[in-house]
């Protein structure tokens, strides 16, 4: 079994936050390492019960706030639902996927996860007027 630190990076490379996710296999598809990932913050927003949270993809009906996205209190999310928005952003460029030192172009590529142990989701925001 694989423990990886997840990043969350800025697009200039800062870090916004950043977990160990551990008890995954050594080789992982990036599409499975995506969905875990939003598994793990999905299962820790529903157990803190805050209003405020700060995954890899807006909740549906949720305001974006400055620190995460604003969901109404007591509503808890669904890390399947919440998923499938993060593999949907990442085909239409909504983040970009490192790991190690490169960047993953393709969600169905596997990753040896003991060699690549470091992963950074770069969230890419859109330009105004572009």
């Amino acid at each position: 079994m694989a423990t990886v630190t997840v990043r969350d990076e800025t697009a200039t490379g800062r870090a916004i936050d950043q977990w160990p996710l551990a008890g995954l296999p050594e080789r992982i598809s990036a599409r499975e390492l995506v969905r875990l990932r939003v598994r793990e913050e999905v299962a820790r927003f529903n157990a803190d019960r805050k209003d405020l949270f700060r995954g890899l993809v807006r909740p549906t009906d949720a305001e974006a706030t400055w620190n995460g996205y604003r969901v109404g209190p007591g509503r808890r999310l669904d890390w399947e639902r919440q998923a499938d928005a993060a593999c949907a952003a990442f085909a239409r460029n909504g983040f970009v996927l490192l790991v190690g030192d490169r960047q993953v172009e393709d969600l169905d590529e596997e990753i040896d996860l003991l060699a690549e142990p470091d992963v950074a989701f770069v969230r890419l925001v859109a330009l105004v007027g572009g």
